[in-house]
């Protein structure tokens, strides 16, 4: 499966609402406990400085999606955050590196000069190795900082990237 990122459009915010509520659902990667509507998605997809949606370049089907957001605000403004979400059935396919590597090109060309994950759960090994490998920097670890669906805590850590 070769994979094309893109900024997302209206026509996609149903796929990238699904592959959201997907992730939220399964209570290990997002903060975020509530699914988002298809009308909330659009409103929550709008406010975001950037979306971009992975779609199997074959079949044109939509595999990923990511958010691109500020992580502060003032003398912190120039940091930003985002999300990333890959449908479960095109995971392992290297959706969200290319998903990663186009954020980092959107990041930098929306003026911020880095990327700052917040929360990356410590299990989330794929995500850390991909991160570790794009040359992400560990900032350190906050015991205890996610709560999983059954209710038990996970370890979070804090990555950047300069851009």
């Amino acid at each position: 499966m070769a994979v094309a990122v893109r900024k997302y459009t209206d026509a996609d915010i149903p796929d990238m609402v699904r592959i959201w509520n997907e992730v939220v659902d399964e209570g290990v990667a997002f903060p975020q406990t509530e699914d988002l509507s298809v009308e909330e998605g659009a409103e929550f997809f709008a406010q975001q400085t950037y979306c971009g949606v992975a779609e199997d370049s074959d079949n044109k089907e939509v595999c990923g999606m990511y958010i691109l957001h500020p992580n502060n605000i003032g003398r912190c403004g120039h940091l930003c955050n985002a999300s990333y979400a890959v449908d479960a059935k095109k995971r392992g396919m290297h959706t969200g590196e290319a998903m990663v590597k186009d954020c980092l090109l959107q990041a930098k060309k929306e003026g911020f000069g880095i990327l700052q994950f917040n929360a990356v759960v410590a299990t989330n090994a794929s995500a850390r190795h991909l991160y570790e490998k794009l040359g992400f920097v560990l900032l350190g670890t906050v015991p205890g900082g996610f709560r999983k669906n059954d209710g038990s805590y996970e370890d979070i850590c804090l990555y950047y990237h300069t851009l």
